[in-house]
């Protein structure tokens, strides 16, 4: 049986790739993560087709124009990310389904594509002050740079209206749980399931 797609985005410092490790670790969900494309150089260990499948602006241009991406985004100037439409098949096509975590125009672009073969999760700060308290906690950014990804927040947070279903993560725990319950819903029942919760 084919695997169905789960996309989840959030502002940063929400939680998002924690809940993620944590879904990962449950094995009735029946998790795959897809490997990114990107047009920037190797670092570190990094390795090629594990890490990332490193291509170069040529090459990722050419996968562009060959509609071979299910999303893509130019994060950086010069620096572009996707998702390849392979990727997707190799995980559901493996019966497991398929994890993404992408910004919030990726994951509606995708969504787009798929329908109700996908399911859009926003996964939600309680508000912001506590997010800029978990930004800031953190102690690995500049305060310039809080201050642009609060703004960033702000503006995907405008986007939670248009997914499937939001979670608010104000206590891990129970975030997981509640995006886990999700899962199940959509991969038995199908996505009318999960907007019904």
């Amino acid at each position: 049986m084919k695997g169905k797609i789960i996309i989840l985005s959030a502002p940063s410092g929400t939680g998002k790739s924690t809940i993620i490790t944590s879904l990962m670790q449950e094995p009735d969900l029946h998790l795959g993560f897809s490997i990114s494309a990107t047009s920037r150089k190797p670092r570190g260990a990094e390795v090629n087709g594990k890490d990332y499948f490193f291509l170069s602006e040529e090459e990722f241009q050419k996968k562009i124009d060959g509609g071979e991406f299910v999303e893509w985004e130019e994060v950086y100037a010069g620096t572009r990310y996707g998702t390849l439409q392979s990727e997707v098949e190799r995980v559901t096509g493996s019966g497991s389904h398929l994890i993404m975590d992408v910004d919030v125009k990726g994951a509606l672009n995708i969504k787009k594509r798929f329908g109700n073969d996908a399911v859009a999760i926003f996964v939600m700060p309680p508000d912001i002050a506590t997010l800029e308290h978990r930004l800031r906690s953190r102690g690995t950014d500049s305060a310039e740079t809080i201050e642009r990804r609060l703004a960033k927040a702000e503006f995907e947070m405008g986007f939670a209206p248009q997914f499937d279903t939001v979670v608010v993560n104000d206590s891990l725990p129970r975030a997981v749980a509640e995006v886990a319950d999700k899962i199940r819903a959509f991969a038995t029942c199908g996505i009318e399931a999960v907007c019904r919760r």
